[in-house]
């Protein structure tokens, strides 16, 4: 069997097409511009590198960009004060904060410092908490990611059997939570995980969340089963740098039904649901309809 490719590409591309739509009709109709702040704090190279794209893409589906640069010596208090004035700007809907923060500082306080209806990022544990009990919240981009694109593969996830492997705070256990909303009977399996080959044999889809370079191989997967590869390790193949997923891509495509490519797979979708989740808190900030096929 030679599986469906899912292209997180194209798909994202499509996402933030309808957010550019959704963006325009809000300025017309209401005379309102959704606006992103992200704050950076420290020289991180991976982090400028991610903070220069969120900020280009916000530009390009016409929602306003606010960053904020703050050297790797600023103090937590002065952080704390950035955010203060941000959660009370009201042409401010999202505010992301980019990890990793300076060791001085403490990433849980401060992520919970920011206002809940503005936690695009969806860590703040008011929104784990609404998400946890199946109310409405704003929910972890990459997450919604997935969840996005197996509902466009699928149409409807009721009765599926789901394993995510990973259970992290970011990640995999946002993953199940979306799932179980979508009635799916979900398994959440890691490195303890007793049997895991055998775990994952029997799901109908596999979301490999767990930061080991192609742990998963094809063997363990059921033949038909959807795969979504979150994963991005960098590894040495062949005298050079390559990226690959948490699943051996070319086994597993054996017998997978679709599945997702490292690079070019779950990684687009994360800015583009970023930006559907700024959408979708100005429109909850006016008590407007929000955007469809945009929130879980």
């Amino acid at each position: 069997m030679a599986a469906t490719l899912i292209d997180g590409k194209a798909f994202a591309a499509k996402v933030r097409g309808q957010v550019a739509e959704h963006v325009a009709r809000l300025k017309e109709e209401h005379g309102i511009t959704p606006g992103l702040a992200v704050v950076l704090v420290g020289e991180d190279p991976a982090s400028q590198v991610y903070v220069r794209s969120k900020g280009k893409s916000t530009v390009e589906v016409g929602m306003n960009s606010y960053e904020h640069k703050l050297d790797a010596e600023t103090s937590e208090a002065d952080l704390l004060a950035l955010i203060g004035k941000l959660n009370s700007d009201p042409a401010v809907n999202g505010i992301l904060v980019q990890l990793p923060l300076p060791k001085h500082m403490n990433e849980e306080l401060v992520i919970n410092s920011i206002a809940p209806e503005k936690d695009v990022d969806g860590f703040h544990i008011s929104n784990v908490g609404l998400l946890g009990t199946g109310q409405k919240s704003m929910v972890p981009c990459t997450p919604l990611g997935c969840l996005m694109m197996l509902r466009d593969h699928h149409g409807s996830l009721s009765g599926m059997d789901a394993v995510v492997i990973g259970r992290s705070n970011i990640v995999g256990k946002p993953m199940a939570q979306l799932l179980l909303g979508d009635s799916c009977t979900v398994t959440i399996a890691h490195s303890r995980t007793k049997d895991l080959p055998e775990v994952v044999r029997r799901a109908d889809i596999v979301v490999a969340a767990v930061g080991r370079p192609e742990m998963v191989p094809g063997d363990w997967i059921k033949e038909g089963a959807t795969v979504i590869d979150v994963g991005i390790n960098r590894i040495e193949r062949g005298g050079k740098n390559v990226l690959v997923g948490d699943v051996d891509f070319a086994s597993a495509a054996e017998r997978a039904g679709a599945i997702t490519p490292v690079p070019g797979g779950v990684g687009p979708m994360t800015i583009a649901c970023l930006l559907a989740n700024t959408v979708t808190a100005a429109c909850r900030a006016h008590n407007l309809a929000e955007p469809e096929g945009l929130t879980a």
